[in-house]
Parts: structure tokens; sequence; C-alpha cells
């Protein structure tokens, strides 16, 4: 009988594959797949609009954007309108130019499609109010929605955001960074895309920050929206920053040259005495409120007995 150091197994059991590279080849295969469908997402679901205005009785087109987003074998173009789900509008064949639009949409013959050079288009002849809804357009077999355009059917003009930029105090400045915010306020329709770049102050070319440096926040509220970056407070003596917001009227930027607001004070911490003398006033604020109850426990008793007393006399 052979001892343990001596066996021999077979190639790929158990035995001999640790179970952490059981699991790395699963795991590394997710990762692969995940990254696949982001850089898809990245590269193919672009959309060049944010909204597009239109009136009654108009015309509206939609493109689908990117070079390569009509390089795959069909387009889907969905609506969503809100508090509802995702409607399949039609699809373009690119094999043979076919259009197809058997998918039930009650709105089905509104719509129509154009199969241009790098772009499939979707198109309204005449806009009706209930066309107001969000449109997107998927290609291939993986159904990543992006932003999509929103479409707004009204009267109101398109007016560009207003656009500042402030530098924040916040509790990054305690871990070395600065926060930037800026703001686009009054504008129509609402949806507004962010977008940042630095420059040297002593001159130079301007380079695009993309998300994946720093931190970005965005807020939402009637009327404007605010985007918060977070940026190293190292380098933002020698950068001037750009806040740049795209927008149906029009891209708007705006800089900022102030300085850095200083560090807020230190906290005020109580000295030992201090903090004795507030333990033994907590001390003394409990102590009475005990007092208090089992005076008053005690009152009710008394009370309660009374009566009682009264009665077995009586009988």
């Amino acid at each position: 009988m052979k001892s343990a150091s001596e066996r021999h197994f077979s190639p790929g059991s158990p035995e001999e594959t640790p179970l952490h590279k059981m699991l790395f080849l699963p795991a590394a295969a997710l990762c692969c797949l995940c990254s696949a469908l982001v850089t898809m997402a990245e590269e193919q679901l672009i959309r060049e609009d944010l909204t597009l205005t239109r009136r009654v009785g108009e015309s509206v087109s939609f493109s689908c954007g990117g070079t390569d987003q009509c390089d795959d074998d069909w387009i889907h173009w969905y609506q969503k309108k809100e508090n509802e789900t995702f409607k399949v509008l039609l699809r373009i064949d690119k094999s043979d130019g076919e259009v197809r639009s058997d998918y039930g949409h009650p709105q089905k013959d509104d719509f129509s499609a154009e199969n241009k050079k790098n772009s499939c288009e979707l198109k309204i002849n005449k806009i009706k109010r209930d066309h107001s809804a969000t449109y997107y357009c998927i290609g291939g077999w993986y159904y990543i929605f992006g932003s999509g355009t929103k479409l707004y059917v009204t009267d109101e003009q398109v007016v560009k955001p207003v656009v500042s930029v402030y530098p924040a105090a916040s509790r990054a400045h305690l871990e070395g960074n600065s926060s930037l915010l800026c703001v686009a306020s009054a504008m129509f329709p609402p949806l507004v895309q962010f977008s940042w770049k630095r420059q040297k102050k002593n001159g130079g070319e301007a380079e695009e920050l993309p998300p994946a440096e720093g931190e970005q926040l965005e807020l939402r509220e009637s009327g404007q929206v605010v985007a918060i970056r977070v940026v190293d407070r190292d380098v933002f003596d020698t950068y001037m920053y750009s806040c740049f917001v795209k927008h149906e009227g029009g891209t708007v930027e705006a800089q900022t040259q102030q300085e850095v607001p200083a560090l807020p004070p230190a906290l005020y911490v109580p000295s030992i005495h201090e903090v004795k003398l507030l333990c033994l006033l907590y001390t003394v604020l409990i102590v009475k409120s005990l007092v208090y109850c089992c005076g008053l426990s005690l009152l009710m008793i008394l009370t309660n007995k009374g009566p009682s007393t009264n009665c077995t006399h009586a009988d």
C-alpha cells in the first residue's frame, strides 16, 4: 500500500487542483466578460444628442451615433416613456436593409428608419404629443442600454444653461483633496452632461480629465444640476480647471481661478477636567431622574392600597 506522499492522481482531479485554482478560471472568465461588455457599452452606445425639442407636427431624426454603431448585423430601436417599460419600435437588418416593425407597438406606423453610412436613424415625420419619450438604439447581440435621447414635445424655446464653478469646502480637504462645484441652472430642457478639463496656470494646452481620475457626483434638483469633482489638492494650485456642460442649446464652459479655501479650523477638544465635570453633571441628572421615578412609583402604590384597605374594614 502506498503512502499518502506516494499517491498519484490523474490530471485535473480535485486532489491535484487546489480550490483557489478551481475558482480562479470561472472568476477570470466572468471578469473578462464584464470588461468586454463595459468596453462595448463605452465604444458603441454613444448618443449624439441628449435631448431633442420639437413642436407638434414637426419632424425629428434620432441618430444612433458612434463610428462603429451600425457595423452590427442589425439595429433595434426602443422607446421608453415615463413609468412604462421599454418597447421595441423596429429593427434594421444590415444585410439587406429590411426594416421590421411587427413588434406590436401601437405607434409603429409613425416611425421609419433610414440606413445611412455610420448611422442608423430613426425618424418621426409628424410628431404628436404622445411621442414624448426616450429613444434607445441597441446593436448586435448585446442588449446594453446607454443614456438614450429624450424627445420633448413642447412649444417652449431651448435655453442654454448658466454655468458657474466654485471651490467647495468639504471633508475631502482633510484627506488632502479639494472639491469643485459646477452648477448648471436656468436651462431647458433640464438634461445636461458634464466634462472637465485642466490647464496649467502658466500656460500650456488644456487636457481633458477622464472619469477615472478623481471622483465625481451629480445632484439633480428642480431647475439646476450640480456636479462635484474631487481633485488632488497638491496639483490644484498648478492648474486652472474648466467645467464643460453639454446641452441641446450648445456647450457652455466655465472656469475657476479662485484660491482653494483654507482648511477648516481644528475641532475643539475639551480638557480632562471639563470631561469629568460633564460626566458628573450627567450622573446627577440620571440620579435625580431615578429618584423621581421611584418616588412616583411609591406614591402610586400607596394610593392604590388606601382604597382597598378601607373597603376591607367596611366589610
